[in-house]
C-alpha cells in the first residue's frame, strides 16, 4: 500500500500518461448522463495542469464489439464507426466544459497521429485518447501495446480505482515500459488509505456488513473478514442461505444452494474465534418480486411458501444498529434489501442514515450497489469514504494483491 503518490511526483514540463475511469452512463443521444466519475478525477487532472504538466488521458468505456489492432487511421475509424456509442468524444466534450477548454480528443489510442499530437503538446494541454478497449491488446495486457502507450508519457498516474484489479495494458502493463515513475492519483491514493486502514490498522471494534445475493460470490471476502473483524453482519439475499443452513424456513426467498456449507463453515469459524455474527431476526416479505407486491413483516426463518424476503424488518434494524453504534470502524459491502424499490428500501436506508449521523464511526462503503444506494439516499458526502470500485473493493477485502496497485512505484 506504500506507493508513490501524485503529490510527490515531479510533473513540471512532463507528459503525464494518466489512466482515469470515464466509463460513465450516457443518454440515447450520446451525451453524458452522469459525470460523477469525470468530476472525481478533476483533483488529479487540475493538479497536473497547475504544476506545469501535459496530460494524456486514457479510459475504457463499455464493452466494444470487434476490437482490433488498428494498423492505420482508416482501420481505427472503422472500429469507431462500429462502436459509435462507445467513443470517448462526448466524455471529452464534458471534460472540456468542466476544465474550461484546452481538451483535444483523438480518434485512436496509439499510432503516428497520436504520437504527433502528443509531441506537439504544451503545458496544461489535455489529450483524451480513444476508448482503450477499441484495441484488442488492451484486455490481453499485450506488451507491444503497453510499449506504444508508454512512449506517449514521461511518467504514469493511476487514478482509475475501478480498474486496478484488472491486469490490462492501461492499468498495469504500461508501468513496465514508462520511462519515469508510476504514481497513484489522488482518487486511488484515498482508496488505498481507507482500505489499508481497514485491513491493517482499524480503529476497533471493527464491524463488517455484507449483503448482496450469493454467498458463494463472497467466500474469499467472508474468509478474510473473519480474520479481521469483531462483528460480522449478514443481510440482503445472502442472509437466507445462512438461515437455511440453520434449518429455518425461508419460503421462496433467494437461496444459494452451493453456499449452504460455506455459511455453516463461516458460522462455526465465527463462534470459534469469538466473533459476533448477526443475522436478521425479522424480515419484510412479499408475495412477488415487485414494487406493487403485498408485503408484511414476519419472523426470520418462518417464511411461508409463496413469500420471499426482500428487506430486513424493524427488529433487525434495531439489532444491526446496536452493533454499528458500538463500532469505531464499519466497512459495508452489499445492500441489506432491495433498495431500488421504495417499499423494500427501509433497512438499507436506516443503516446508511445511521452511518451518516455517527461521525465517530469511520464508514467505508464498498462500491457497486452499496455506493449506488448511498448516492440514491443523498448521503455520500456524509460517509468517511465511498469507494469508486465495486470489483476492486471486493478484491481488497479478500486480501488480494491488485495488479494495478502492485505495479506502481514504491514510495
Amino acid at each position: 500500500m506504500n506507493k508513490l503518490t501524485l503529490d510527490k511526483l515531479d510533473v513540471n514540463g512532463k507528459r503525464v500518461l494518466m489512466r482515469v475511469d470515464f466509463n460513465v452512463p450516457q443518454n440515447a443521444d450520446g451525451t453524458v448522463r452522469d459525470d460523477t466519475r469525470i468530476r472525481a478525477a478533476l483533483k488529479s487532472i487540475n493538479y497536473v495542469r497547475e504544476n506545469g504538466g501535459m496530460l494524456i488521458l486514457m479510459s475504457h468505456l463499455g464493452r466494444p464489439k470487434d476490437p482490433k489492432k488498428a494498423e492505420t487511421p482508416e482501420e481505427a475509424a472503422k472500429i469507431v464507426a462500429k462502436n459509435e456509442t462507445l467513443t470517448m468524444g462526448p466524455i471529452a466534450d464534458r471534460l472540456r466544459e468542466l476544465v474550461g477548454g484546452n481538451v483535444t480528443k483523438l480518434d485512436a489510442l496509439v499510432g503516428p497521429e497520436v504520437s504527433a499530437a502528443v509531441a506537439a503538446m504544451q503545458p496544461r494541454d489535455i489529450i483524451v485518447l480513444e476508448n482503450t478497449r477499441f484495441h484488442k491488446g488492451e484486455t490481453k495486457n499485450d506488451p507491444e501495446l503497453s510499449q506504444q502507450l508508454a512512449k506517449l508519457g514521461d511518467v504514469y498516474v493511476s487514478d482509475a480505482f475501478g480498474s486496478v484489479h484488472r491486469a490490462h495494458c492501461s492499468t498495469e502493463g504500461v508501468t513496465a515500459f514508462i520511462p519515469g515513475p508510476s504514481a497513484a492519483g489522488f482518487l486511488v491514493a484515498k482508496e488505498m488509505e481507507y482500505f489499508g486502514r481497514v485491513l491493517n490498522e482499524p480503529a476497533r471494534p471493527l464491524t463488517a456488513i455484507l449483503g448482496g445475493a450469493k454467498v458463494s460470490d463472497k467466500i474469499p471476502v467472508i474468509d478474510n473478514l473473519l480474520n479481521l473483524v469483531d462483528c460480522l453482519i449478514i443481510g440482503g439475499g445472502m442472509a437466507f442461505t445462512f438461515l437455511k443452513a440453520l434449518g429455518q424456513e425461508i419460503g421462496d426467498s433467494l437461496l444459494d444452494e452451493g453456499g449452504i456449507e460455506v455459511a455453516k463453515s463461516a458460522m462455526a469459524k465465527a463462534k470459534e474465534k469469538g466473533i459476533e455474527l448477526l443475522l436478521p431476526v425479522d424480515t419484510v416479505v412479499a408475495d412477488a418480486f415487485s414494487p406493487d407486491a403485498n408485503a408484511k413483516v414476519v419472523e426470520a426463518g418462518q417464511i411461508e411458501a409463496g413469500w420471499q424476503g426482500l428487506d430486513i424488518g424493524p427488529k433487525t434494524i434495531a439489532l444491526f444498529s446496536g452493533a454499528i453504534k458500538k463500532s469505531k470502524t464499519v466497512v459495508w459491502n452489499g445492500p441489506v434489501g432491495v433498495f431500488e424499490m421504495e417499499k423494500f428500501a427501509a433497512g438499507t436506508k436506516a443503516i446508511a442514515n445511521l452511518l451518516a449521523e455517527t461521525p465517530s464511526v469511520t464508514s467505508v462503503i464498498g462500491g457497486g450497489d452499496t455506493a449506488a444506494a448511498v448516492v440514491q439516499f443523498g448521503l455520500e458526502d456524509k460517509m468517511s469514504h465511498v469507494s469508486t470500485g465495486g470489483g476492486a473493493s471486493l478484491e481488497m477485502l479478500e486480501g488480494k494483491e491488485l495488479p494495478g496497485l502492485a505495479a506502481l512505484t514504491n514510495a
